[in-house]
């Protein structure tokens, strides 16, 4: 749970979990827009497109400030770090089921503020690592606002009535 810092970590990459991730995140995020008509059809490309675009950008970002860590190694580290949102989803469905009142909203701001934060530690301590020391915050702040769009929606996430 806990994040090693080690390469061989790195060495081992796979873009399969990060895409079952991003499907499993964007399929719960489907359908909760309130004036979605029958499917809400384009949440899903919204949210792969918004995780993926992000991923990428981030990437080139780290690649073009120095970093050593490899195109698809940072597209890993990145989708990865997703599963502490994607689980906080899967609370915020449950805690939804039982209504959506204040209790509800304040349960789901500390479950995905806590996952947003551990997202954002996880990756940071592999990318942040493969930078020179004098620009690892300009690595750090775009990792920061792209978690941060995804827990935005998360928590912004309501069933459709």
């Amino acid at each position: 749970m806990y994040p090693k810092k080690s390469s061989t970590l790195l060495r081992d990459w796979d873009l399969w979990g990060p895409l079952l991730l991003c499907v499993t995140l964007a399929l719960m995020l489907q359908g909760g827009s309130v004036d979605s008509k029958d499917d809400g059809g384009p949440q899903f490309a919204e949210v792969f497109v918004i995780i993926w675009f992000g991923s990428f950008i981030i990437t080139l970002n780290s690649k073009l400030l120095g970093g050593t860590i490899s195109f698809f190694q940072s597209l890993c580290v990145l989708g990865y770090c997703i599963m502490p949102l994607t689980v906080a989803m899967v609370v915020c469905r449950i805690v939804l089921l039982g209504g959506s009142g204040k209790v509800s909203f304040v349960v789901r701001l500390i479950v995905v503020t806590a996952s947003f934060g551990w997202s954002t530690f996880a990756s940071t301590a592999f990318l942040a690592d493969s930078q020179p020391a004098n620009r690892k915050m300009l690595v750090v702040y775009p990792v920061f606002l792209f978690y941060f769009v995804i827990g935005w929606m998360i928590l912004t996430f309501s069933t459709a009535q």
